[in-house]
């Protein structure tokens, strides 16, 4: 297993530090209602990669100034590969760099985090083997099977990238139409059973205008974000038939500030499980693709201290971001640079690992009890949901930062 890369910045030699130098997660940060400014995360610091190029340490096109990650990730991975490779030298422990770097970092604790790039599109997938049992299981009232296509290819849909918002952004709850099994007629209301979805969300770094393999499609995707996809149940479930999820989906879907490469995540790459049927060609793996990263969703709330209602792996999943990409491009669909594809829930195959409160609570019939002495069957307003996940090292840990966003009252 990898080792610590130890840093002169003493705060990433940590064993518990989210951002020691294994990882220079890529973010926008601001201070003073500033613009936005590309950093890296490096211990308790961020490093102003904006103030670097200005000053000529650093030559990138001026991508590093423009206020975001879209402009650099269209260099290609060339380029990626050549700032992960200055900045490792740079801060690592005697590179002698201090002097020059130090005038550039400052405390995470003084900074605003931004969005960390523009999101063009953003597709959802149903990828979790567990998920999509239990979601059949509960709905349904089947034994567990999935639909017959499940096992052949990975099953999403078109999202909006309008609502795509970074963690401290407040979740208003939606408004639509419902209707329960003994109403008559649907009614128009505020969501009775708004959810969380605990996802991985993979950032395409590289345009394509035809189909790519899973071994490019693999290549293209610049890093990684923890996804919350909210969901109301409750107008999912009226209008899910027959084109799938629409307006229940289209609130919010909330990201965390941190865009972890691939590089970074590349010694926890690990195997799916082994599959019930064969895929066809175009969606055979070449090697490990997905990561070992463990997870946790947390409510917290108006009244008490946060409760881990979930743990789970990304892992567990069936599909990995590189085949999801792959089949998204099999019918000629460009993707564009900031194109932004959510793994679907992740859940794992304990009760205590499923990813979302309808699994959790089995659609409210079995409440979560908080710390507080508080149950929800699903999320209530004021209440804070935050995700949080790494990947361990040996002596260190790859972490994404959190997730972490408030429900407010609807506006009806």
């Amino acid at each position: 297993m990898t080792d610590l890369i130890r840093s002169w910045v003493e705060s990433a030699n940590a064993e518990t530090a989210e951002f020691p130098l294994n990882n220079l997660p890529y973010g926008v940060f601001a201070r003073d209602g500033k613009p936005g400014r590309c950093c890296t995360a490096i211990g308790t610091h961020v490093l102003d990669l904006h103030g670097l190029e200005e000053a000529g340490v650093l030559d990138f096109g001026g991508t590093l100034r423009s206020g975001d990650w879209s402009a650099f990730m269209a260099l290609g991975k060339p380029e990626w590969d050549r700032l992960r490779g200055w900045l490792l030298t740079a801060l690592a422990e005697g590179a002698g760099a201090e002097s020059t770097l130090s005038p550039h970092l400052q405390a995470l604790s003084d900074v605003q985090l931004l969005m960390p790039f523009t999101v063009t599109e953003f597709t959802d997938f149903y990828a979790s083997r567990h998920h999509a049992s239990n979601v059949g299981r509960v709905l349904r009232g089947t034994n567990g099977e999935v639909p017959p296509n499940w096992l052949h290819i990975p099953i999403g849909y078109n999202g909006r990238a309008s609502s795509v918002a970074v963690s401290g952004t407040d979740v208003r709850r939606p408004m639509g139409q419902l209707k329960a099994k003994d109403e008559a007629m649907p009614r128009f209301g505020p969501s009775e059973r708004f959810d969380f979805e605990l996802e991985f969300g993979a950032i395409v770094g590289q345009p394509s205008g035809g189909m790519i393999d899973v071994a490019t499609a693999f290549d293209n995707i610049f890093g990684y974000v923890l996804l919350n996809d909210w969901s109301a149940r409750d107008i999912q479930a009226w209008e899910f038939q027959p084109l799938g999820p629409f307006q229940s989906k289209a609130a919010a879907t909330t990201i965390s500030p941190w865009i972890v490469t691939a590089a970074a995540l590349e010694p926890f790459r690990c195997a799916a499980a082994e599959r019930e049927v064969p895929l066809l060609d175009y969606l055979q793996e070449n090697g490990p693709m997905l990561y070992d990263v463990e997870l946790e969703v947390a409510l917290a709330p108006p009244s008490g201290e946060e409760t881990v209602v979930t743990r789970s792996n990304y892992k567990h999943m069936y599909y990995s971001a590189a085949q999801q990409l792959t089949h998204h491009t099999t019918s000629g669909c460009p993707m564009r640079v900031g194109d932004l594809l959510g793994s679907g829930t992740i859940s794992g195959p304990e009760k205590l690992s499923r990813g979302c409160m309808i699994e959790l609570t089995w659609n409210g019939q079995e409440p979560v009890q908080l710390s507080s002495g508080e149950t929800r069957a699903y999320i209530e307003d004021g209440d804070t949901v935050t995700i949080r996940g790494h990947a361990q090292g040996n002596g260190f840990r790859v972490g994404f930062g959190a997730c972490s966003n408030r429900v407010v009252p609807s506006r009806g």
